[in-house]
Formats: structure tokens, sequence, C-alpha cells
């Protein structure tokens, strides 16, 4: 390796572009324990089952991530008339696990370096087992709120800390799919959620504590299985536990063999070790932010975060219901369950994500499922313009306040103090009025021919949308969105994460780029509505739309494919070409079938006229600037 003296910057020799010629043919050395690769005679190496319960065990912490996010929904139609909570108290009960998940995700990556992936972990499940305890028996507003931000501590150590630990533990043939997994199980907790959001919403006085308390369950499971887990092999060598180290390596690549795996590691270990003694004890951000590759990575993964949270998938899932009812439902808990069937299709489709991640790979599979949800933006967006622009009109006044002023549905809805009623024959809408809503209904009109329960044969009350021809194009882009975005955009964020960059920054790189998601999911979801008021649905959509084809331009240009490669090997990718998504890199080297590229010999190389020529007789490495 060398350090780049015509600049303050840190860099690193590109290895990625990098071929090793012998000069005397050598005989094919073994091929490496820890990688798997259909050899000429078609032999594949079998994986430890030790390997799937360690990913088994940290995914739980996936699943608690996606059950809290999709219990909340359905626990709040309970918790307001229980807790008499405002508007305020609403988005404060909402907005406080996203908000502690994004602080305490930054907390994860020093105390990740700290203490280790296994312990944080424990220290999450551990959280977030009180967290739950605490929403299911509380008795006031107060406990709400503090049990809402404990379990956002939890989510935040968990979501940053999981796919990392993963990825260090995971063998190189199976980390994409062993890491996606883990989003597999987000999804998984909120279908769950979904299920049992329907089945508690019958329970309307202590329905919601179940909702919520029940989460305690997975997350006391987690913490009694982590006690029996092994810390990252990776974090052991890091802090000079070679012994330890050695031993997780052969309990999770089913062999003896490691040495090479592990002197790989520890030689990089050692490097960036000296490489910290040169530059003096600088604080890890700073040293991130000196060094061009890793500068780059940290761009291209918090980028990553970033598109996942502003392609709309929050408000996609915040309509779900609202286009459920535009196609003609009329049962509150009819379109709760048929919104769980929206979380279904979500779970499926990451399925399928686990299914192709190894098989065409990371790139190949964000940039069809970007292009995907992009065609559903277009098709959400011009169902909701269609639908605004054939609004049906108010044509019956029942009243003399602020809602009968409206003179159109669109219009009508806008206001949340002000519904539609109507009368249906046939697919035709007449007598369309708009009036406030009760106060001493769960769902109905303060006044005139809908202040009644249950209504008259006939009159329907639309509180939140209007009736409209085109609902099925809602519909179809819903569902669209959802197959696309789950395999690729849902999960590729952070399997891409937890690869791509070297140990010394990989804590504090993941931390950066999870922070990063909850912090936008969190601007997403407070600026959602304001949005809505001033540019209209469907001009929200719209705007989706043009953020994902930056997006999408973004990827293409930013992102390399990292499978089948080692960990240390990916965190070269990024060295050289400020695009290397457009970069030709060449085939996984490490675990070609040519002798591999050593510490030893790198820091040997000299470099003249375009290539470097190692000083090893053996072989001539060239590469390319």
């Amino acid at each position: 390796m060398s350090t780049d003296t015509d600049s303050e910057d840190i860099e690193f020799e590109s290895l990625s572009m990098t071929e090793k010629r012998p000069l005397v043919p050598e005989p094919k050395p073994k091929r490496s324990s820890n990688v798997q690769n259909d050899d000429a005679q078609g032999q594949v190496q079998r994986t430890p089952q030790f390997v799937y319960t360690l990913a088994f065990f940290a995914a739980i912490g996936g699943f608690l991530f996606g059950y809290d996010t999709g219990v909340v929904s359905g626990a709040m139609l309970l918790l307001q008339p229980e807790f008499e909570l405002d508007s305020v108290w609403e988005e404060m009960v909402v907005s406080a696990t996203i908000l502690f998940a994004a602080i305490f995700a930054l907390v994860g990556g020093p105390l990740n370096d700290k203490i280790g992936r296994k312990a944080v972990t424990v220290v999450a499940s551990l959280v977030f087992t009180g967290g739950a305890v605490l929403l299911g028996v509380a008795q006031n507003k107060v406990m709400l709120l503090a049990g809402r931000s404990i379990l956002g501590v939890g989510i935040g150590l968990a979501s940053m800390t999981v796919p990392m630990y993963i990825a260090e533990c995971a063998p190189v043939h199976l980390r994409g799919r062993l890491v996606t997994v883990n989003n597999l199980f987000i999804t998984g907790g909120q279908f769950v959620a979904s299920v049992l959001d329907g089945v508690f919403s019958y329970d309307k006085k202590n329905g919601w504590r179940w909702m919520l308390g029940l989460a305690a369950v997975p997350s006391a499971v987690q913490f009694v299985g982590f006690l029996f887990l092994p810390e990252s092999p990776r974090w052991l060598i890091k802090h000079g536990r070679i012994t330890e180290a050695r031993e997780v390596l052969q309990k999770c690549r089913g062999t003896e063999d490691v040495e090479e795996e592990l002197n790989t590691v520890k030689e990089l270990c050692e490097e960036d070790q000296r490489l910290m003694e040169e530059t003096g004890k600088e604080n890890i951000l700073m040293k991130i932010l000196r060094t061009p590759s890793v500068r780059r990575a940290v761009l291209v993964g918090s980028g990553l975060q970033l598109i996942q949270q502003v392609s709309g998938i929050n408000t996609v899932m915040y309509y779900s219901a609202t286009i459920i009812r535009m196609t003609g439902v009329r049962d509150t808990s009819l379109a709760i369950w048929l919104a769980a069937m929206t979380a279904g299709v979500n779970f499926v489709f990451t399925i399928l994500g686990v299914w192709l991640v190894e098989r065409i790979g990371r790139r190949p599979l964000i940039l069809g499922s970007l292009v995907g949800v992009l065609i559903s933006l277009v098709v959400l967006a011009v169902g909701f313009q269609l639908a605004a622009f054939h609004s049906p009109p108010v044509t019956f006044r029942e009243s003399n306040d602020t809602c009968s002023s409206y003179s159109w549905c669109e219009d009508c809805i806008e206001n949340s103090d002000c519904g539609f009623c109507y009368t249906e024959i046939g697919k035709s809408v007449v007598n369309g009025s708009c009036v406030t809503v009760a106060t001493n209904l769960t769902d109905g009109a303060g006044q005139g021919r809908c202040d009644s329960d249950p209504l008259t044969p006939g009159t329907v009350w639309a509180h939140g949308y209007c009736p409209t021809d085109y609902s099925w194009m809602g519909l179809l882009g819903l569902v669209m969105y959802l197959m696309f975005f789950a395999p690729g955009m849902g999960p590729m964020p952070w399997t891409i994460n937890s690869e791509i960059y070297p140990l010394w920054a990989r804590s504090t790189g993941n931390a950066i780029s999870t922070a990063t998601n909850w912090f936008f999911n969190l601007a997403v979801a407070m600026s959602f509505l304001t949005l809505t008021e001033s540019i209209t649905k469907y001009g929200t959509y719209w705007l989706f739309v043009g953020i994902v084809f930056c997006g999408l331009v973004f990827i293409m240009a930013a992102l390399p494919e990292t499978k089948g490669r080692s960990l240390e090997e990916v965190e070269t990718l990024f060295q050289g070409s400020i695009c290397p998504g457009f970069s030709r890199k060449s085939p996984n080297i490490l675990t070609s079938t040519q002798p591999s590229l050593s510490i030893g010999d790198l820091t040997k190389t000299t470099k003249s006229k375009g290539f470097t020529q190692s000083t090893d007789p053996s072989a001539i490495i060239i590469t390319h600037f």
C-alpha cells in the first residue's frame, strides 16, 4: 500500500483492477474453503448450519424494526380515544421512535468499535424488551412517549449493527443473501404487525396493549440467543484476539482451513494500525473525510439510504388503506385486513430479492427495482391526478360552516375536519355535500344525512378520499410499487452498506448511512402532509418521480458490483474512478485460480510508467490508473 504524498488525502492502491500473472507456471492452488464457487466438476461446498442460526437470531433485530413501524398505525386508532391524543401528541408518539433511532444509529458507530457487534446487539434487544413492556402497561401519555422513545434507542442500535454483524460473519458466497434475510425479517415484521392490528382491532379497550407489548417476545428471544453466539471475527482480529477469531471463522466456514482469510484480515488491520500511527490519533470521521475511497463509499452508502426513503415507500404505505377504500371497500376492519395483504405482498417479493441477490448481483437488482419504482410512481401520480380532475362536485348544502364553502370533493377532503357525504345510485354519485366530521362518532358526519350510525342504505360517508372511476390505477400502482421495491430498493441499501467500508471505518460508515435513513424517514413523515396540501397529492407523487429519476442516474454512476468479492476486496472498488459504476472492473481476483495478492507483495510495489511491478520475481502486477 502507499500513501499519496501529493495531497493530504490518504489513498490506497487499487486491487480491483489488478492482474497477477506468474512468469513461471504454477500448479493450480487449492481453493480457499471460505469461498463457494462451482469448480470444473460442479462440486459445491456445504455451508455449516451455524451460519444460518447466527443470521436468524441477528435478523430478529430486523423483525423488531419492521414490527414497530408496521404496528403503530393500527395502534394509534385505539390510542387516540384512550388517551385523548391531539394531533401534536400523535406526531410526538409516532416521531419519537424515528428521532431516537436516528440519534442512536450515530451513537452505535463508536459503540460498536468499543464493545463489539455482539454486545451492542444484546444491549439493543434488552432495551427493546424494556420499551415494549413499558408500552404494554402504559397508563398515561408520558409513559407512552417514554416507551416509544426507548424503542427508538433499540431500533437505532440494531438497524446499524445487525447487517454489519451478519456480513462480517457470512462466507463470501452467502453474504448478500444472509444480509438480505435481515430485510426479509423487516417486511415479515410489518406483515405480522398488520395481521395483529386486524386481530386486536376488535378489542377497543386493551387491543393496543397487546399490539405494542407483544414486541417484547421476539426481543427477549434475541437477547437469550445472542448470549450463546460469538463476536464478529473481524472485530476480534482488529482487537488482537486472534485465537477467538480463528475459532469463530472455523465455525462459520465449516472447516479448520481458515488461515488464509485470517491472515488477510490480520495484515489489513496491521496496515490500518500503521497508517493510524503515522497520522496520529486522528478522529475516525476526519480520517474518512480525508480518505477519498472511503469518502466515496460513505457518499454512495448514505445516498442509497436517502434514495430509499425519498422514493416514497412510506407515503405509498400511508395511502394503502385510502387507495383500498377508493375501490369501494366501506368496512373499516375489512380495509385493515386488505392493507395487511399489501404488507404481505411486500414480504413475498422480498423473498424474491433473497433469491436473486447472489444470482444477478446487487447492482442489476437495485437498478431494475428503481426503474420499476419509477414506472409505479408514474401510475400512482396519473391515477391521483385523474381522480382530482374528475372529482365529484358539491351540489348539496347541509351546513353553514367552513366545510360547506368547498365546491369539489377533492378540496373538501384536503381539510381533515371535513368529509364528503353522497348518495350512490349504481356507479353514479349524486347529492354530494361537504360537512364537518363528528366528534362523538367513530366515523361519520357531525350533521346532515351522514349523521347516523349506521347510515341509511345508499348513503355513503367518505372521509379522506373521494369516489372515483380511476381507483384501479391507484391499486395497480400500489401493487406494482411494492412488487418492484421489495426485492431491490428495500434490502439492497442495507446489504451494500454492510459490505463497502474498510474494517477501520465500517462501524462509523454504517452509523452515518443508517442515521441518514432515519433522518430522511423523519423528514418525509413530517413534510408529506404539508406537501400534499401545498402541491396536491398527485403533485407530491410527481415530485417523487423526479427524485427517483435523479437517484437512478446517481446509482448507475456511483455503485459498483460487490457480488462474489470478499469484504477486503470490496473496499478497493471505490479507489480510482469517481464513477465506479461506469468502470469496467476485472473479475474477482482474490478468489481466482491465480495466486492471491498478499499485503506483503503490495507493500513492495514500485510505480513505473503506468504499471506497478512487484519485487516478487514470481509475478508481475499491472495496475490500471
